[in-house]
């Protein structure tokens, strides 16, 4: 009786201790993912294990794990694989009581995932320069997509792969939408003779712009200020003709085994408070909740020429299996 009452007793409590866990894949970036771990355990009792994942890789764990899953929630990343996550089935619906606070853009994520993921962050798509080297090789700061066609940039410009990074898939999503299919794979074409080396991450090229490794980058805006703050001689401009964003999502994983804990960990992350970690961590991409307070080096939204960015249309897997593979035929594989 009582080996069995004991039994019964650890049952109890290990059933607890599974309760006050929660499983975390983390696609921002790891001093971020390390505050919010730290913060939540400390405030909640609850400890978060964390896996840092870009979120093309994030995206293959919970198609892999489909069957059996071992992440409770998916915390950031570019948007396009959430959506992608909640067309495939992968992710659950879930409507915050919340979402009455946050920006329009992070509502609309929402509701075209049909409440499987929503916006955490949204970061405009620009030019990162670094003003030192542009001044020794003579070269103008780019003001406009077509700028970067010049031959003057020959070498001196690096973007992200877009078959690896969200970033790179942003770019190319945005110049079709900004200038017609045809036309944006023929710039795509002419940027590729100017570009001296396709990244795997997205932010790469602004860390080569950083380190005077090359003169230009097409990166998100939001992760020049950090290089900036360690000294480095970087700056930003948006393009004239108009640019797009990514949103940022955050998703709870369909047969979650901590459920409840996800959704604790879920409604955390969407408060003010939570989203003032971002900046903390030296990380400026305009949060979600219209009640959190914006970090001056958050790149202001009202200052830049924004497209109408259709998510629902550029996240869906098809489109963006097509627009790569396009991209690795028309693009990639001509001599540079």
């Amino acid at each position: 009786m009582k080996k069995l009452l004991c039994a019964a007793a650890l049952v109890g409590m290990s059933s607890l201790a599974s309760a006050q866990q929660v499983n975390v894949i983390c696609s921002v970036q790891a001093d971020w993912c390390n505050m919010i771990a730290t913060v939540y355990a400390r405030t909640t009792g609850v400890k978060i294990n964390l896996a840092l994942k870009g979120s093309g890789e994030a995206l293959a764990q919970l198609i892999a794990e489909k069957d059996n899953p071992k992440t409770d929630v998916w915390f950031g990343g570019t948007g396009d694989p959430h959506l992608q996550a909640a067309e495939s089935g992968l992710t659950l619906e879930y409507k915050s009581p919340t979402l009455s606070q946050l920006y329009p853009w992070a509502q609309q994520q929402a509701q075209q995932s049909g409440f499987k993921t929503v916006g955490i962050y949204s970061g405009p798509l620009g030019f990162g320069y670094n003003t030192e080297l542009l001044k020794k090789k003579k070269l103008a700061v780019p003001q406009s997509w077509a700028d970067l066609l010049k031959p003057e940039y020959k070498g001196d410009i690096q973007v992200a792969n877009p078959a690896s990074s969200g970033t790179a898939y942003t770019m190319i999503a945005t110049l079709v939408q900004l200038m017609g299919e045809e036309k944006a794979f023929d710039y795509l074409k002419g940027l590729h003779k100017n570009v001296g080396q396709y990244t795997r991450s997205g932010t790469g090229p602004i860390k080569a712009v950083a380190r005077g490794e090359t003169a230009v980058s097409i990166s998100f805006v939001h992760d020049a200020p950090q290089e900036r703050m360690q000294g480095f001689p970087v700056e930003t401009v948006t393009p004239a003709e108009g640019t797009g964003a990514e949103i940022g999502s955050m998703s709870i994983v369909k047969g979650a085994r901590n459920l409840a804990e996800a959704k604790k960990f879920y409604e955390w992350a969407l408060t003010p408070q939570a989203q003032t970690f971002g900046a903390a961590a030296k990380q400026f991409q305009l949060p979600s909740n219209k009640g959190t307070v914006v970090d001056a080096n958050v790149p202001d939204f009202k200052k830049i020429k924004m497209i109408n960015y259709d998510y629902a249309k550029y996240g869906a897997s098809a489109e963006r299996r097509r627009l790569i593979a396009r991209w690795e035929k028309d693009v990639n594989s001509l001599p540079r």
